[in-house]
């Protein structure tokens, strides 16, 4: 048999089975899925970096001080020396306590109340029989 006889005869018989296996045995929905997870997948890429030292409470709170005493000296200087005869303005004070912005001022129970503010002593109150006054007992 000649190559050219032989060609023609399994040509159409590879050509067949080709198709059945695609179509037939679901291989080109698989094919299909596998080229389109290769197009939508995006490549990950690791980057290494120095890990960062995170800053200690205690580094933060003297950090936040220098930088709250920077900015008292830098109003003063600004007042100038010899204004209100040397006195220091900001001596004695605290940071004001931020307010949230996302309620309106006095919706919650200690808006506008300082953290540290040690509130009002009501100790005195049980010694001295005012609540027994008070409840009408």
């Amino acid at each position: 048999m000649k190559r050219a006889e032989l060609k023609k005869i399994l040509k159409p018989l590879i050509k067949e089975c080709i198709k059945e296996v695609i179509f037939e045995d679901g291989t080109l929905s698989t094919i299909i899925s596998e080229v389109l997870k290769g197009t939508t997948t995006q490549q990950v890429v690791y980057e290494t970096k120095k890990p960062q030292r995170l800053e200690t409470d205690q580094q933060a709170s003297q950090r936040r001080r220098q930088h709250l005493q920077e900015n008292k000296r830098k109003m003063l200087d600004s007042i100038g020396k010899g204004a209100f005869n040397g006195v220091n303005l900001f001596e004695g004070t605290t940071p004001m306590s931020t307010q949230s912005t996302s309620s309106p001022h006095g919706s919650q129970a200690l808006d506008g109340v300082a953290p540290n503010d040690p509130g009002v002593d009501i100790s005195v109150f049980g010694t001295t029989g005012v609540w027994k006054k008070l409840a009408g007992k």
